[in-house]
């Protein structure tokens, strides 16, 4: 074969994939025309030659093919779901696993993927169902030495281990020990054969999680993938991964500090707005019970720009610290951070304050954090970021027992938020003996609750000395 030929034979095997959306294209783009992602192109082998992995994969499923049902006659028992003891997990997938579910647990490096997928193993075990660990990133012994340090109590003997990559091996100990539970450690990791890309890349991730995808679903085999994360956040490998799995979990935290936070992006079986709240210690991974109180108990007492948000996360109250620091600024440009809080809506608070409330922030640093690591995305956290604000840019504190719930409109107007009852409830439990909520939604015979029409309103019932008391 001449050079010039054997160039175009590699060109005709080549294509170049999308890393965001999985499109492919025969040439290079720098912007792609699917998902308009710029820089996303990644080279690969083309479908021809991926073509018989996945006629592999397929095969078993056109052999087993079944005629149509009605709705009615299906059987749902047979998907009940699977009480892991976990109960924080638990309350993310919505209950616990369901049988033949694909769920990818999304993550940074060190964050406690692998420690909370290795003590999931052990309460399934302990559980008397068996459950196949496959690490492509760690030998036995390592795998071996993490449980001993995390003392998992019982449920070892019915934990297989397995260091492979090669996808076909593990379907081969999948056919011999058949597990109840698959975990995949991780998937960027694994190959086929039959393709010429190397591990992790977007042909390899995307044609592996087809066949565990229809692994799963044949078997009724839940599958537990771990997955790396990019620098935005969002899990390594082609977007398309996470539209194929059933559930998108993702472990956030800092690595320095104890709290994590595990909440759902995608879940088929189950909300996503439940999350679960754990602690890394040096025996893994602790469930949180009472958050609230956990995420309170270093608050400072009389210290202005600090206010308590009571949320709503899933089917749950949750009362969390906003702290806002007001400073001058020393650049022509005022710094606007904000961890925790939307920097859009952040903006936004900012500006109703200026418009409506007579606060002049133009030329001040705004700094916003929400104690550990919890990000409010609701709207009724705007009252309790807007009196931080205010109380820190008049370096006056709020009440200690001062709870604040309701969400700020653009003309100043305090808005309703649901379940209000439940927020001052949870308030209440916690020792807060005064609230301040929207006046519409001001609940009848409610001690301790001022209720405010208007935002400059609320700031100066609960920043006026004779409030503040």
């Amino acid at each position: 074969m001449t050079p010039k030929k054997a160039a175009q034979a590699r060109e005709a095997k080549t294509v170049f994939f999308c890393a965001e959306c999985g499109n492919e294209s025969p040439k290079w783009f720098g912007r792609c025309p699917h998902c308009d992602a710029w820089n996303s192109a990644r080279e690969g082998p083309g479908r021809r030659e991926a073509a018989p992995a996945r006629r592999q994969g397929y095969a078993a499923s056109a052999d087993q093919a079944s005629a149509p049902l009605k709705l009615d006659e299906i059987d749902s028992s047979a998907d009940a779901r699977w009480v892991s003891g976990i109960g924080e997990l638990d309350r993310v997938l919505g209950g616990g696993l369901v049988p033949g579910s694909l769920v990818l647990i999304g993550g940074d490096p060190g964050i406690g993927k692998s420690t909370l997928a290795l003590q999931l193993a052990a309460a399934l075990g302990r559980a008397g169902r068996s459950v196949l660990y496959v690490s492509g990133e760690e030998s036995p012994r390592q795998v071996k030495l993490r449980a001993e340090r995390l003392a998992l109590r019982g449920g070892l003997d019915r934990l297989w281990m397995q260091s492979e990559i090669d996808l076909e091996r593990i379907f081969e100990e999948v056919e011999r020990l058949r597990p109840s539970l698959l975990v995949i450690d991780s998937i960027q990791t694994l190959y086929l054969g039959s393709l010429d890309g190397a591990p992790g890349s977007v042909s390899q991730v995307r044609e592996c999680g087809l066949r565990l995808l229809r692994l799963a679903k044949e078997r009724s085999l839940p599958v537990l993938l771990i997955g790396h994360v990019t620098k935005d956040g969002s899990v390594a490998g082609p977007r398309t991964l996470e539209h194929m799995v059933d559930a998108v979990l993702y472990l956030e935290g800092e690595r320095h500090h104890e709290y994590r936070i595990l909440g759902a992006a995608k879940n088929r079986f189950g909300s996503t707005h439940e999350i679960g709240v754990f602690t890394m210690q040096g025996d893994g991974l602790a469930e949180v019970e009472n958050p609230s109180e956990r995420l309170l108990q270093d608050r400072g007492d009389s210290v202005p720009g600090s206010a308590v948000v009571a949320a709503i996360e899933g089917s749950r109250p949750l009362l969390v610290e906003v702290q806002a620091l007001v400073a001058p600024t020393h650049f022509a440009n005022p710094q606007r951070v904000a961890q925790g809080i939307d920097a859009r809506r952040l903006a936004v608070v900012i500006a109703v304050l200026e418009k409506r409330a007579g606060l002049s922030l133009a030329g001040a640093d705004v700094f916003v954090n929400v104690a550990g690591g919890i990000r409010l995305e609701e709207p009724a956290a705007d009252l309790g970021l807007a009196l931080a604000l205010a109380s820190s840019f008049r370096d006056r504190p709020l009440r200690p027992d001062l709870v604040a719930i309701g969400e700020v409109g653009l003309g100043g107007e305090l808005r309703p938020v649901p379940q209000l009852e439940r927020r001052l409830a949870e308030a209440r439990r916690l020792g807060f003996r005064a609230a301040v909520v929207p006046k519409r939604s001001l609940p009848e015979g409610a001690t301790g609750a001022l209720g405010a029409a208007s935002l400059h309103e609320a700031i100066g019932r609960v920043l006026d000395p004779d409030h503040a008391r």
